[in-house]
């Protein structure tokens, strides 16, 4: 009984660290370069996975303890509606553009990690772009700014 449970305990030790780190790759997203135009004239750009399916629209971020500067995720709706999104099993804290189906953006908000609390848009919107906390406002993007959509 003594061999079983100290083998036990060294599978654990073993494959818990691959186990972890395979749920950041739950899904092999498309990234692509998306241009913000701002009102002030300039261009911004951000590197978004591009999150076209309703799972992995509903996985998104969940579980990335690590989002570097300079990049996003694009979450694609096939209809304009209000969009909810909230940040269970997200532990980076986030900020979130909604965006209109013309690519002006219609709201941007702070989200904070792990919070079950939902965070709507106020109109419908065709897109969401999820980005580190902060980036929108170190950026200069604001509401009414357009996502340069193909």
């Amino acid at each position: 009984m003594k061999k079983f449970k100290f083998f036990a305990f060294f599978a654990v030790c073993v494959f818990f660290p691959f186990f972890v780190s395979c749920q950041n790759k739950k899904f092999n997203l498309s990234v692509e370069e998306i241009e913000i135009l701002t009102s002030a004239g300039n261009s911004v750009f951000v590197k978004a996975e591009i999150a076209q399916k309703e799972e992995e629209r509903n996985y998104g971020f969940m579980n990335r303890k690590n989002i570097p500067e300079g990049t996003g995720m694009l979450f694609v709706f096939e209809k304009d509606q209000v969009l909810s999104f909230w940040m269970k099993n997200t532990p980076h804290p986030l900020s979130i553009a909604y965006i209109d189906r013309s690519g002006k953006i219609q709201n941007i908000f702070d989200m904070t990690p792990f919070s079950l609390a939902p965070v709507k848009s106020t109109r419908s919107v065709r897109y969401a772009l999820e980005v580190p906390q902060g980036w929108f406002e170190k950026t200069g993007i604001k509401t009414g700014d357009k996502i340069v959509l193909d």
